[in-house]
């Protein structure tokens, strides 16, 4: 038992070092394909049909990820810059003791968002399983897939790593069957001339701003694994160029397969592994499906739990993470009730995060010059981001003007033009305007960047 347990994942909150820095461009790479090349990204795309035309989706898709990929690769380079966890740098902006409220949210939406992947991967392994043998018991299918998912994850990244590749590979194989298929079996022009609805249910602008914030969902997460990526340019390169790839690959099949399929009247499901059944890929699509859906939800996983352990710095790695793990199990057999919401979670993620990371963006490239201390950031040992008491304030302020900015223009009063990308300008201004006006952009010169701390040694 022992040596089992020494075999477990011993993450850490500490900055990272050279030797443990094992991710290249093509590793980043493929863990940002497997990531997004998913059901639920599939689905996106699914939900863009026939409110839109199928040109109009596939230009929503192209323009809302090449846009939405930026922050998220400026946000993972921070994460290989210094080396540290996501909500580690959050530190930074917010002060050792208000990252704690961040942190603690974010662990919640990973376990919610485990849930709905759990339950999706559960549905891909019944319906293979089913075709097999007859056998059919969704519950015990979605247990099997969370136990598998914290056998991998409480391994710690090397975890993770281990199977991206192979996901990836098999992700691009079936997506360029599936359109191969689709494109060459169906009428082609039917699906660039089917009418649009009388009745949208999302608008070209909506889709766009759903689109956006689908890539800002992954910014609470992307240091969690570009802190092991070798250089900051591979890191880079590698999760934008993965991001787009893969978007454009699961959402543009999404749109395909529910174009395809309004117009050969097969009858639409929020479960694509169905869909595909109908163009002959029932058993394929699930086998790959499931893996991918695992790939993700291990990533979830392992996010929730370095973001645990950064409000609870005493606990080691797999002890939460096996903790989290249950509770992810738990939580994905309400079903059903979970996709009711699926496209409301994402909102509620971006209404959440978008703020947050506009002001880590802010801070780290503009107010501290891309310098931070990452020991420090880690231990807290000088008190260097202290500020009054634990907590920045007016990092405080201006994510509660963020978030509510968000909720307002989502929920209350939508905007024609989504609210994604102003909420992430509005945060990001009133964070960098009241932290002048107040004199707290600390110099430079004050911290270390991490080259000349950790990497060094």
């Amino acid at each position: 038992m022992a040596k089992v347990l020494e075999g477990f994942g011993k993450d850490s909150i500490l900055p990272t070092g050279k030797s443990e820095r094992t991710m290249g461009l093509f590793s980043t790479f493929a863990l940002w394909l497997a990531a997004n090349v998913v059901i639920t990204s599939v689905m996106t795309g699914m939900m863009f049909l026939p409110s839109i035309s199928f040109q109009q989706a596939i230009m929503v898709i192209v323009i809302g990820s090449i846009i939405g990929a930026v922050p998220l690769a400026l946000t993972g380079y921070i994460g290989t810059r210094t080396g540290l966890p996501t909500m580690v740098i959050t530190r930074a902006a917010f002060g050792q003791k208000g990252a704690i409220l961040p942190a603690f949210v974010n662990t919640i939406i990973l376990i919610g968002w485990s849930w709905i992947q759990a339950y999706m991967a559960g549905l891909s392994l019944n319906y293979a399983v089913n075709y097999a043998t007859g056998y059919s018991n969704i519950n015990l299918f979605v247990i099997l897939t969370e136990v598998l998912v914290v056998a991998i994850t409480i391994y710690g990244h090397r975890g993770v790593e281990s199977i991206e590749k192979y996901v990836s590979i098999a992700m691009l194989i079936l997506s360029a069957l599936v359109f191969y298929k689709l494109f060459t079996a169906y009428d082609t022009g039917a699906l660039l001339s089917m009418a649009i609805s009388k009745n949208p249910t999302v608008t070209a602008i909506i889709a766009f701003d759903i689109v956006v914030a689908t890539a800002f969902s992954w910014m609470s997460t992307v240091c969690d694994f570009n802190r092991y990526c070798k250089s900051e340019a591979k890191g880079m390169i590698g999760t934008f160029s993965g991001y787009v790839i893969a978007s454009l690959i699961a959402m543009g099949m999404g749109a395909a397969v529910s174009g395809f399929s309004i117009i050969n009247g097969i009858e639409q499901t929020y479960d694509p592994t169905v869909l595909l059944s109908q163009y002959g890929f029932g058993l394929i699509a699930s086998i790959v499906v499931f893996f991918s859906v695992l790939s993700t939800n291990v990533m979830a996983l392992y996010s929730a739990t370095m973001s645990f352990m950064n409000v609870f710095t005493n606990f080691g790695f797999w002890k939460p993470g096996l903790i989290l793990g249950v509770i992810c199990t738990l939580g994905a057999l309400l079903k059903e009730s979970l996709m009711t919401n699926f496209f409301d979670f994402v909102l509620l993620i971006a209404t959440l995060f978008i703020p947050v990371f506009s002001i880590v963006i802010v801070d780290y490239f503009m107010l501290k010059k891309r310098q931070y201390d990452a020991e420090e950031l880690a231990l807290n040992k000088k008190k260097t981001y202290m500020y009054q008491g634990g907590i920045n304030y007016i990092a405080y302020l201006s994510y509660i003007g963020g978030a509510a900015f968000a909720f307002y223009f989502t929920y209350v009063q939508p905007l024609s033009i989504g609210s994604t990308i102003l909420t992430f300008v509005v945060s990001g201004l009133v964070y960098g305007t009241l932290m002048y006006i107040t004199k707290q952009v600390k110099s430079a010169e004050s911290t270390k960047s991490v080259e000349e701390t950790r990497l060094d040694v």
